[in-house]
C-alpha cells in the first residue's frame, strides 16, 4: 500500500484552497450567522410552532439589526411585556425603552403588528359584516385587545351591511372617549352608510358596560333611527374577551 507524503498532503489543502467558490465545500456557520441560519432553516422546515416565542421575536429582528446578538433583546422584550402579543403591540416609546433595540428594531415590531392588523382587516373588508362575526371579532380584537387608553371607533356599513369604513371617532384616557352622537350621525351621512356598527375597547380588559357606555349607545341609536340609519350593534373589547350590547340584551 501507498501512502501519502506530507509534501502531496499539503498540496491537497492547497488544491481546495484555490477552488473557486462554486465548488469550494461550505464552511459551517458559527457564532450568530449559524444561530440565525439554524434558526431560519427550523422556521422554515417546521413553520411557527418549531420555534419558541422568543425566537420568532429574534427572527423579526434580525433585517433591522443585523450586526447585533438579537438573543438577549428579544428575552429582555418577553420579560417585560409578557408574551410575542405583547411585544409587538407594546407603544414604541416603551418599546425605545428597551436597551439595545433602536427605532430599526421598534420598527420592525410595530410592522408586524401593522401587517396583522391589514391581514385582519381584509378578511372583513366589502363583505357582509354580520354574515361573518367571527373574523369581525377577530379583527377587532387585534387592533384594540391591547390598547393602553380608551378608544372609540364606528364601523360604517353599506346597504348589503359591508364594510365600507372602521374609523377611529375619538381617543380618551385609560377609562373615557369623548364622543358626540350628531358627528357619528353626520360621518354615517357623508359615508352614504345605512348602518354602522359602535366599538370600543376597556384597557381594563373587562368589557362590561358602564352606565355612560349604555346611555351613550341610547342617545346615538335614537339619533340614527330618526334619519333611517341602523345602528345594528355596540361591541365592547376587553382583553381576549367581547361584549356585544345586542347579543347581551342592551340594545
Amino acid at each position: 500500500m501507498k501512502h501519502k507524503s506530507s509534501t502531496q498532503g499539503f498540496a491537497d489543502v492547497s488544491r481546495i484552497e484555490t477552488l473557486s467558490p462554486e465548488i469550494r465545500p461550505p464552511k459551517p456557520a458559527v457564532g450568530v450567522n449559524g444561530h440565525r441560519a439554524r434558526l431560519r432553516a427550523r422556521f422554515l422546515s417546521g413553520g411557527a410552532d418549531a420555534i419558541a416565542e422568543h425566537e420568532m421575536i429574534e427572527m423579526v429582528l434580525f433585517l433591522a439589526l443585523p450586526r447585533r446578538d438579537t438573543k438577549p433583546i428579544a428575552r429582555s422584550l418577553l420579560i417585560r411585556f409578557g408574551s410575542y402579543a405583547g411585544v409587538i403591540s407594546a407603544s414604541v416609546p416603551d418599546l425605545l425603552a428597551v436597551d439595545g433595540l433602536g427605532e430599526a428594531g421598534a420598527s420592525a415590531l410595530k410592522i408586524v403588528q401593522a401587517a396583522a392588523q391589514r391581514l385582519s382587516k381584509s378578511e372583513v373588508l366589502y363583505k357582509p359584516v354580520l354574515n361573518n362575526w367571527d373574523r369581525l371579532m377577530e379583527y377587532l380584537q387585534a387592533v384594540l385587545a391591547r390598547e393602553k387608553i380608551e378608544q372609540f371607533r364606528i364601523l360604517f356599513l353599506d346597504n348589503r351591511n359591508r364594510l365600507l369604513a372602521d374609523e377611529i371617532q375619538g381617543s380618551g384616557t385609560v377609562n373615557h372617549t369623548p364622543v358626540y352622537p350628531r358627528e357619528v350621525i353626520k360621518r354615517a351621512l357623508e359615508l352614504h352608510a345605512t348602518a354602522f356598527i359602535l366599538v370600543h375597547n376597556h384597557p381594563s380588559g373587562d368589557p362590561s358596560p358602564s352606565e355612560e357606555d349604555i346611555a351613550l349607545t341610547k342617545e346615538i341609536k335614537h339619533a340614527a333611527t330618526a334619519l333611517a340609519i341602523v345602528l345594528h350593534d355596540h361591541v365592547i373589547v376587553g382583553n381576549g374577551r367581547w361584549l356585544s350590547f345586542r347579543r347581551a340584551g342592551l340594545l
